[in-house]
């Protein structure tokens, strides 16, 4: 695949106007106070038998948006005490948290990892074990367009929820260093993590020590609209597919995905972070990762992969991963 989108000396000064309501801030407030007054956290960690010598896991369970039990993974090195630095992980689209071994590497290097389970997903690349009891009203096969009626409705919403919430419950853990957590994830991961980030930025009240960083890379769920004329691929081609039919539902469509727009959740992130993009992605096009990045409002660093698409650095960004954390957390 070929470069399409902005050539790399535009993309690094792209900051197109942002296209947010002007309830935002009050919108998620409003939720996620909602959610804690109603849904206490309710974390537990049972620990499992991964067959794994030198990682200890346990089974997460804690409650998400709506009441909703939410599974997970939590490892830590098993001949290091804690409290220990902590990176929650978050999983692509369609997949779940996977098999028990799957997400080990930070808990390899020192660190403990909590691996968030995506409601409703799990049936894609990695299996899951969370239910999603929150769907309305129609829409395309897949997760962009459920519940896109409203913001309160929407898929997004109640996820997004999630994964703040997930950073509440790693810290919940004993052997957690509650003032050393940073967040992390791919593609629809790097939405999650960027919404942890910014959520958590947002939210009033917490009475807890600020994350550490976020790592955001090839980030879903940001610039929607430029992506929806940009690329078909999925899951934007769900959009895409979505306003096909319902032609009288665009504006109220991207009404409610502003409130979960990564580049109006940037603008709020002042943690520092490190974004990726891949300058022949056809699925989360280039001009959509660096609209995020060049509006985010804290210390940043993008890196950049001239010759790969989606896939992103694979193997090598997980070598930027280790690096980051290893600054950021120690």
């Amino acid at each position: 695949m070929p470069h399409f989108d902005l050539p790399l000396d535009q993309l690094v000064t792209y900051l197109p106007d942002r296209e947010e309501p002007a309830d935002l801030d009050e919108f998620w407030h409003r939720t996620l106070t909602e959610q804690d007054a109603e849904h206490p956290l309710d974390v537990t960690f049972e620990r499992v038998d991964t067959g794994l010598t030198e990682i200890v896991t346990e089974d997460v369970t804690f409650t998400g948006f709506g009441g909703q039990p939410v599974k997970g993974w939590f490892h830590r090195p098993a001949r290091l005490e804690g409290p220990l630095p902590t990176v929650v992980t978050y999983i692509g689209y369609g997949g779940g948290r996977g098999l028990s071994h799957e997400s080990v590497l930070h808990a390899a290097a020192g660190h403990a990892t909590l691996v968030m389970d995506n409601r409703g997903q799990g049936s894609g690349h990695r299996v899951g074990a969370t239910g999603d009891a929150g769907l309305t009203g129609s829409h395309a096969a897949g997760f962009l367009t459920a519940g896109i009626e409203s913001p309160e409705t929407y898929f997004y919403t109640r996820i997004f929820t999630d994964a703040e919430r997930a950073v509440r419950a790693a810290r919940r853990h004993a052997a957690v260093d509650s003032s050393a957590v940073l967040v992390s994830g791919g593609s629809q991961g790097g939405a999650l993590s960027l919404a942890a980030a910014a959520l958590t930025e947002l939210r009033d009240g917490l009475g807890e020590p600020a994350l550490r960083g976020a790592i955001v890379d090839v980030p879903f769920l940001a610039h929607v609209r430029r992506a929806s004329v940009l690329t078909s691929a999925r899951p934007y081609g769900e959009l895409v597919e979505y306003l096909h039919t319902h032609r009288d539902s665009i504006e109220q469509t991207f009404r409610t995905l502003s409130y979960v727009d990564g580049v109006n959740l940037a603008a709020r992130t002042t943690v520092p972070a490190m974004f990726s993009v891949g300058l022949m992605d056809e699925i989360c096009p280039p001009s959509t990762v660096y609209a995020a990045y060049n509006h985010y409002a804290g210390p940043k660093e993008m890196v950049v992969y001239p010759y790969n698409g989606h896939e992103n650095g694979g193997a090598f960004q997980e070598v930027e991963h280790l690096r980051f954390a290893r600054e950021h957390l120690g």
